[in-house]
């Protein structure tokens, strides 16, 4: 069941609406069928017995409606079903047809409490309680009328409180969806800020341990080292601005020749082949963070001396493969948590990415992307998807 107290308790309104309009309802049936027995002019004490027997099957059906108002009650909810089936019958033997409507609400309460395969037989056998006490007390041809009564009023009564019920549900769900896409968010701009800042920073500090070691021999190299860091940093400040407004646009040729430059002042041999013509902007952006995160890993995870990037058209594909040598041990080829990220990226987008130890102490990074429909192909290439290496 739901939890219909946490819903009272949060002051959602449409929910705690629902839950004060069903308890209404109740109550409202509960007041018509006291007329009856008002009706009936009873003694003190019969009013007084009756009153407080309408007190307890309202309670009782106010917790079965609403268990979560009164947790511990529900626990004992067999033993208190039970006990509203007595309070439904017994005062029969003192009121007679004035206490008629009240096995209805027993009705409603087996629906609310039992499994269906009990609940429906138990519903149908009240009814025929209820049709046996109105020929034994004489009712005539008020027991169709009663009869109706007799089903249609626990119906009311299960669908307002199942409603009221679904109803706190959906609000729990609608609050918990938002949660997830702020943490959702908050993932995307850690990611992003992992993806787009890694390189730039690991660069920066290459850099300006470089052109520390140069101040002293080479000043005019170390002043250009020094404007191409500002450049950089300049660059990294737009991509957190970029992030911040929840959209980027990067370019694979952008960061190729970016990359060339940062692995040569590593001292770091640079090879670069972009033999995929213009590509579509997200396709381009997905490539792009493949790279820069590929570059973060050559930076900070290995020692190389040579670093080959390779992104060329293979039919309706666009293939991207970076190897450097220097990677350490191939057993344990050290890859950077990006690396894991973009992987879920590219998957999405309908490609793969893979990243393996190769002989000669080298590591690889392999992506495949495929082009959005309507995307040119190279010429005299189909649509085929490569396979994993």
């Amino acid at each position: 069941m739901a939890d219909t107290a946490h819903i009272w308790r949060s002051g959602n309104l449409p929910p705690r609406l629902a839950v004060t309009i069903t308890a209404l309802v109740l109550v409202g049936f509960f007041a018509i069928d006291g007329s009856f027995l008002i009706a009936e002019s009873p003694s003190a004490w019969q009013f007084s017995v009756a009153v407080l027997a309408f007190l307890a099957i309202l309670v009782l059906q106010l917790s079965h409606s609403f268990p979560r108002l009164l947790p511990r009650l529900y626990r004992y909810r067999y033993w208190t079903l039970g006990t509203q089936a007595a309070l439904c019958f017994v005062p029969f033997i003192t009121f007679r047809l004035a206490w008629l409507a009240m096995p209805g609400f027993l009705s409603a309460s087996a629906l609310l409490l039992l499994r269906p395969r009990f609940a429906w037989p138990l519903f149908g056998l009240i009814v025929l309680a209820i049709d046996a006490l109105l020929f034994h007390f004489g009712a005539g041809w008020d027991v169709v009328y009663i009869t109706v009564q007799a089903v249609l009023t626990p119906l009311v009564v299960f669908g307002l409180s199942r409603m009221a019920e679904m109803l706190g549900v959906l609000y729990r769900s609608r609050a918990e969806l938002s949660r997830l896409a702020v943490a959702g968010e908050r993932l995307r701009f850690a990611r992003d800020l992992h993806d787009l800042l890694g390189s730039s920073l690991s660069a920066i500090t290459l850099r300006c341990e470089l052109a520390r070691r140069m101040l002293a021999d080479a000043p005019d190299k170390a002043r250009q080292e020094l404007t191409e860091i500002l450049g950089t940093a300049r660059q990294a400040l737009a991509d957190v601005r970029a992030v911040s407004r929840g959209h980027r646009e990067m370019s694979l040729s952008g960061e190729a020749d970016a990359a060339q430059s940062m692995l040569r002042a590593a001292g770091i041999g640079a090879s670069v082949r972009l033999d995929c013509a213009e590509l579509p902007e997200r396709t381009d952006t997905l490539l792009a963070a493949v790279l820069r995160e590929g570059l973060t890993n050559v930076l900070r995870h290995s020692k190389a001396g040579q670093c080959d990037i390779t992104a060329v058209r293979e039919g309706a594909n666009v293939r991207f493969t970076m190897t450097n040598d220097g990677a350490g041990r191939p057993g344990r080829p050290p890859v950077g948590g990006g690396l894991h990220s973009l992987r879920r990226g590219v998957e999405a987008a309908g490609g793969w990415l893979t990243t393996r130890a190769l002989p000669g102490d080298r590591f690889r990074v392999d992506a495949v992307v495929p082009l959005p429909e309507g995307a040119a192909p190279a010429a005299g290439n189909g649509r085929v998807r490569p396979s994993r290496p």
